[in-house]
């Protein structure tokens, strides 16, 4: 499979707005705004993870009114949100604009991309690691506490998400299936792969910091992959943090673009005094 850089940008962008509003837009007290200029995820929690506005094909001409308003929804409630610009994102002056409009820039990570027909048919296995696709109330709640953990201390807000949305994600028809790595019986990390148009898009990859460096990380990514493969997908995406580059280059993804987060400043603020 040969496809040019924008192409796969647009499969990426599509595959993220399906992560951000598919069972937001199916869970009561959330919302999901989807238009051809831009998406709106609003899980009504204080929490940005589940926050988002994303993929944005806006016209110059009427950028800051369009990312005004985007903005203002979550001033008026008031909650936290990240807005997340990608290499498809227009116009290319976005970023300037958002910062006009009181956001920053919080992070970047690295878009990459990698044609399934490329994944290694096995990787080196972990000793006791068992990794299950999530199908009971009890492994999402393993997912749940170990999805908050990544904050100190954990996040509330991220376990009350995975409560609300429990029938969304445990419908056998979701485009979101939940991994949870269990070392020995004892839950340790996460991943979620969303399938959808022959594109599967990692999200949520992590491990307990006291079981990192065993090559669980990797396992967590080739899983879901292979499972995509066996069900027709042709092309893996995720967004990569610094610490995880690593590993998706050993597992044959590449760089395509790119992604920045932006915050409103004060919430930016209030995180860095936590």
């Amino acid at each position: 499979m040969r496809l040019l850089e924008g192409q796969v940008a647009e499969r990426a962008d599509e595959n993220f707005v399906v992560h951000a509003t598919w069972v937001v837009a199916r869970t009561a007290g959330m919302t999901a705004r989807i238009s051809e200029e831009l998406v709106i995820a609003d899980s009504g929690l204080a929490c940005d993870t589940f926050n988002f506005v994303c993929r944005a094909r806006l016209e110059p001409s009427t950028t800051e009114e369009a990312a005004s308003a985007a903005v203002a929804h979550f001033a008026g409630q008031p909650r936290p949100f990240s807005w997340w610009v990608g290499p498809a994102d227009q116009p290319r002056d976005l970023g300037a604009v958002l910062e006009r409009l009181g956001l920053e820039r919080a992070e970047a990570e690295l878009a990459m991309a990698m044609p399934l027909g490329q994944l290694a048919r096995a990787i080196p296995e972990v000793p006791g690691l068992e990794v299950r696709r999530v199908t009971r109330a009890d492994e999402l709640e393993a997912f749940a506490r170990l999805s908050a953990a990544n904050w100190t201390p954990p996040d509330p807000d991220v376990i009350a998400f995975y409560d609300l949305a429990a029938p969304a994600l445990l419908a056998p028809h979701s485009p979101q299936w939940l991994y949870v790595g269990y070392v020995d019986g004892e839950p340790v990390a996460t991943a979620e792969a969303t399938v959808v148009d022959g594109t599967v898009g990692l999200y949520n990859i992590s491990t307990l910091i006291s079981y990192r460096g065993r090559g669980i990380g990797s396992q967590m990514t080739w899983r879901p992959l292979r499972d995509a493969l066996a069900r027709g997908a042709d092309l893996g995406v995720l967004q990569a943090a610094p610490d995880g580059v690593g590993v998706y280059r050993r597992l044959g993804y590449r760089t395509f673009g790119d992604i920045t987060e932006f915050k409103p400043r004060r919430h930016r603020a209030a995180e860095e005094r936590t």
